[in-house]
């Protein structure tokens, strides 16, 4: 029967690896044979499998060599990886190997090398002699690709044994009667944040404005808890439209009674700031003279505002190229720490596709599906918290004050 040494490394049983890999392989229709399995002494100590695996055919041989590298299964003693010169402009060699957002090496003359700006669904090109991950449309004909498995190794456990301060919940998803506790846990892993000069972010949709958490998220951002802010055309709109209106969608928030033409107000509101050129200009010239963008101005916080094909307007700042609002979006993201995501489900998901396993990622939401979606896509690292937006950060500013 053909047969292959693989090799795992990491926190193999408290990430649940281990058992992961045995019941795949037997699923798959295969058997195995433990060669050598060295436990971790403690709990920074990590363990190593060694496991002969055995299929009926090459074909399933290699498709459970492919299941297993999931879970950072490689084989013993593997050759360097297969390096491929992309034939086109934006496009990879077919068999190259697409990456997930765990921490990744690339074996190249004998030794492994850890892949540079990490992320899901992407390529691996060689440069000088390091290996980087690259969105298809980058790829540049005559660029070196990695190709296949061969070589690869991926740690999917990278933040296991941060797992159990961060993941403050048993569940992927919180209940109600626990988003007190939690908020006290994101409140602290904040603060220990900044303490050690890491970057927050935070990807916000309009629901902000519309909960009345406009108040609670300027006082994050007077704090220094704020290092960047990522979001939709929306989000701006509703936050200047409330500023000079005292609206949102046409609906006074102080008394939830819409108000008459109130629907006319968001268009005020853009028209207002794209006579004033720019948000900024609009601040400066005392036009806009509260709210969470003027907060961001003033304070030196980086917005950026990817637009989309429903925008009204749009103001000037939104970025109507969707390439350029990705790219955008990666650039910010580099460093950074802790990313929180207040209901913003389309955002929410793009911003997770393009992080490392590593970043921790608290998604805040009133319907739970969104951070299922998140998971869904590969973010496993999510924390969810159910519950009222405006809630939450009227909770979270208190516990940082």
């Amino acid at each position: 029967m053909p047969a292959e040494n693989i090799e795992a490394r990491g926190h193999l049983i408290d990430s649940g690896d281990l058992q992961a890999i045995l019941t795949a392989t037997v699923e798959h229709g295969a058997s195995y044979e433990i060669l050598q399995f060295d436990v971790g002494r403690t709990n920074e100590d990590t363990s190593r499998l060694l496991l002969r695996l055995h299929a009926d055919t090459e074909e399933s041989l290699a498709h459970l060599l492919e299941k297993l590298s999931a879970y950072g299964c490689y084989v013993e003693g593997a050759a360097d990886a297969l390096l491929r010169p992309a034939d086109v402009d934006g496009a990879a060699p077919e068999d190259f190997y697409s990456t997930t957002n765990h921490r990744t090496d690339v074996r190249l003359g004998g030794g492994w090398v850890t892949v540079g700006n990490q992320r899901m669904d992407a390529a691996v090109v060689v440069e000088q002699g390091r290996p980087v991950c690259r969105k298809l449309r980058d790829i540049r004909k005559g660029e070196v690709v990695v190709c296949g498995l061969q070589g690869v190794r991926v740690m999917p456990d990278v933040q296991s044994r941060e797992r159990p301060s961060f993941g403050f919940m048993s569940n992927e998803v919180s209940s109600e009667r626990r988003v007190e506790t939690a908020v006290a846990r994101v409140a602290e892993m904040m603060r220990d944040t900044r303490g050690r000069g890491g970057r927050i972010a935070f990807v916000a949709g309009p629901v902000i404005v519309h909960t009345g958490g406009v108040e609670y998220f300027c006082e994050l951002i007077r704090l220094g808890y704020v290092d960047l802010v990522l979001s939709g055309n929306a989000l701006a709109v509703h936050d200047i439209e409330h500023a000079l209106f005292g609206t949102s969608l046409g609906i006074d928030l102080r008394s939830g009674h819409p108000v008459e033409h109130g629907h006319r107000n968001h268009m005020r509101a853009i028209n207002l700031i794209r006579r004033a050129g720019s948000v900024a200009a609009a601040v400066e010239s005392g036009a806009l003279a509260s709210g969470l963008m003027r907060a961001c101005h003033l304070h030196g916080v980086p917005c950026i505002l990817a637009g989309s094909i429903r925008d009204d307007g749009p103001l000037p700042e939104t970025m109507m190229d969707l390439v350029a609002a990705q790219d955008a979006y990666a650039r910010a993201l580099e460093g950074v720490e802790v990313v929180v995501m207040l209901s913003s489900m389309l955002h929410g998901i793009g911003v997770g596709n393009m992080l490392p396993s590593w970043v921790k990622v608290v998604c805040v939401d009133i319907n739970p599906a969104v951070v299922t979606k998140l998971s869904d896509r590969g973010s496993t690292q999510t924390v969810g918290i159910v519950t009222d937006v405006g809630l939450f950060l009227h909770q979270l500013s208190v516990h940082l004050a």
